[in-house]
């Protein structure tokens, strides 16, 4: 049995993850989906001072209040920086930091993960661009597509802004990575390889754990939950 806990990127909440819980629970796993301060259901909680040690608190409260050890920590898109600076709080605890599609840090005492002005930003928040389902989203269509966009809400600005800095403790945890084939993750780590490689070889020089690749657009836990859950077993295990 593993336990998980799932931190959603930006515009969503712990609804994200509604086709992914039942399926581990099925498998005799137990998931702890996360919404983040400001978004979803806590949307109504979004200020000025909401900020990425928020994010970070919310994570490591559920961690403590659920008693939580040796458990699969998976964080989606621009989550991968709030997980791993959790997982630099407690790296004891985590079993394996599973990168979905999402940010990797580098392991470097510098500030890092201040994303650049990429989405129009209203007041202090960022509201979701449907534009970019059609550019790292395109299998989210019809129901999925009509569900989502009643989901998502606005993601607090500093979420995205403000960097996060890493002890020499990240140093230890094992990390892994799940990339989507239409999401954008995937092609920039290829792009950062110089020469001639297989997508294999590439991927292998660059990562500093095993990897899994779904084909899907950037959000498989609402259109490939199947196949997303096979893969966070495959490497949690």
């Amino acid at each position: 049995m593993t336990e998980f806990v799932l931190v959603p990127g930006a515009w969503l909440g712990a609804w994200a993850w509604k086709k992914v819980v039942p399926l581990l629970r099925k498998k005799g796993h137990v998931a702890y989906p996360v919404t983040l301060t400001g978004e979803a259901e806590r949307a109504h909680l979004a200020t000025e001072d909401v900020n990425m040690e928020t994010a970070i608190r919310d994570v490591l409260n559920v961690i403590k209040y659920n008693d939580l050890d040796d458990f699969a920590l998976v964080g989606h898109s621009f989550a991968g920086k709030v997980a791993a600076a959790v997982a630099d709080r407690e790296p004891e605890k985590v079993r394996i930091l599973l990168y979905l599609d999402g940010y990797s840090p580098n392991k470097v005492r510098t500030p890092q993960g201040n994303f650049p002005d990429e989405f129009p930003v209203d007041g202090l928040k960022v509201p979701f661009p449907e534009g970019f389902l059609e550019v790292v989203g395109k299998d989210v269509q019809g129901a999925d597509r009509e569900w989502m966009l009643s989901k998502a809400t606005p993601c607090p600005v500093r979420y995205l802004r403000d960097p996060i800095v890493l002890s020499e403790k990240f140093d230890s945890v094992k990390e892994a990575y799940i990339f989507c084939k239409g999401g954008d993750t995937l092609s920039w780590y290829l792009s950062q390889v110089s020469g001639p490689s297989s997508e294999d070889e590439a991927l292998k020089g660059i990562l500093r754990g095993p990897y899994r690749i779904i084909d899907s657009g950037h959000w498989p836990m609402i259109t490939r939950p199947e196949e997303l859950v096979e893969g966070m077993l495959a490497l949690s295990s």
